[in-house]
């Protein structure tokens, strides 16, 4: 009854495959840059200037040859793994560590409540713990540091300081007018000047990076009408600072759900970006949605209307609201329209929590 075993040649088990190579070249060098990165943060520590240096386009595809996706997939299956009750606290304890995780603000302070990974990082806060401003129009959507904010100018949005990408890229072609509860600017105009659909308005951005530590849910920053869900599949690439200062566009490249409608002043929207290990972004209202699919055409979209026949406007949102979350730390772009005289409350680089003022006419 004994069971045969089969061993291959020692040749055949060391074989390096081309898939491997690459896997580990890019793994490597994507290690390298996060170190670079994180030399830079620390002279912008100390107030030295850095020069802005953006990545070829072989480093580019390089960064992109790590199966990024797929690891994020295998990591949300890890998070979904349920600990056993003496294991608990010291995984989360370790988190709370590194990042510096304020539990005292939790709903549930007792670590041993969270079954699994996934849980804890999508814990909620108690009631109070983030007051929403009622004074300002526009609010923080999200835990997170401003990485930058401003006006939108020549069709294009800064994603940090000095580094730039296509506004029409971002987001996708015009929607058509039916999806829509305002008219639109004629089509002999930008795409810029389109989106902006009253006249003395301005079209405006902030741009959100949620870091690991933070509360990972994401709220309405503002009452508004959802009128439509464009969802881009694409790269899961790191959006932290340093690689936003370093990849041109790379918000373009990443897999990201973008929110549009409109909002007392016209135009409004609110876009989710994914990143590494964050495969799964979540709406609340919008049960279709399904981020990180294992096959997705490069450069696709997928467009979904919230106006039927039943439901003529959309999803109303109220400040503050509950919108979604992601399953670790990410971005949120706002882009949307405003009288000239609007103003940000704000600082690049500064840490804001879900609540506080953005800004207001």
């Amino acid at each position: 009854d004994r069971k045969k075993f089969h061993t291959a040649p020692v040749g055949h088990v060391f074989r390096l495959r081309p898939f491997h190579v690459l896997v580990a070249t890019g793994g490597g060098y994507a290690g390298y840059r996060k170190y670079e990165h994180y030399k830079l943060e620390e002279l912008e520590k100390r107030g030295i200037e850095v020069p802005v240096k953006l990545a070829s386009e072989w480093e580019v595809a390089l960064y992109k040859s790590v199966p990024t996706r797929l690891l994020s997939r295998a990591w949300g299956r890890l998070n979904q793994v349920e600990l056993p009750t003496w294991l608990r606290k010291p995984v989360y304890s370790l988190y709370i560590w590194t990042f510096g995780v304020n539990m005292k603000e939790a709903a549930v302070e007792d670590l041993h409540h969270y079954r699994n990974l996934s849980e804890f990082f999508r814990r909620k806060l108690k009631p109070q713990a983030r007051p929403v401003c009622g004074m300002h129009s526009v609010i923080s959507p999200s835990d997170g540091k401003i990485l930058n904010f401003g006006q939108v100018k020549n069709c294009e949005v800064e994603q940090v300081k000095g580094v730039t990408y296509s506004l029409e890229s971002f987001l996708g072609p015009r929607i058509s007018t039916e999806e829509m509860h305002f008219s639109q600017a004629p089509p002999g105009n930008s795409f810029q000047q389109q989106l902006v659909t009253k006249e003395g308005n301005e079209l405006y951005h902030c741009v959100i990076y949620l870091a690991p530590g933070d509360y990972h849910c994401f709220h309405s920053p503002t009452d508004w009408t959802v009128s439509h869900r464009r969802h881009f599949p694409g790269s899961l690439m790191s959006v932290n600072p340093g690689v936003a200062r370093w990849i041109k566009e790379l918000f373009c490249h990443n897999e990201r759900v973008v929110l549009t409608g409109d909002w007392k002043h016209g135009f409004f929207s609110l876009t989710a970006v994914g990143a590494t290990n964050v495969g799964s972004i979540r709406i609340y209202f919008d049960q279709d949605l399904h981020t990180n699919s294992p096959s997705y055409s490069k450069g696709s979209y997928n467009d979904f209307s919230f106006i039927s026949n039943n439901n003529k406007e959309g999803i109303p949102m109220r400040k503050g609201e509950h919108l979604g979350e992601f399953n670790l730390g990410s971005t949120i772009v706002l882009i949307f329209e405003a009288p000239k005289d609007f103003q940000f409350n704000l600082k690049a680089g500064q840490k804001i929590r879900f609540g506080e003022a953005l800004g207001s006419l």
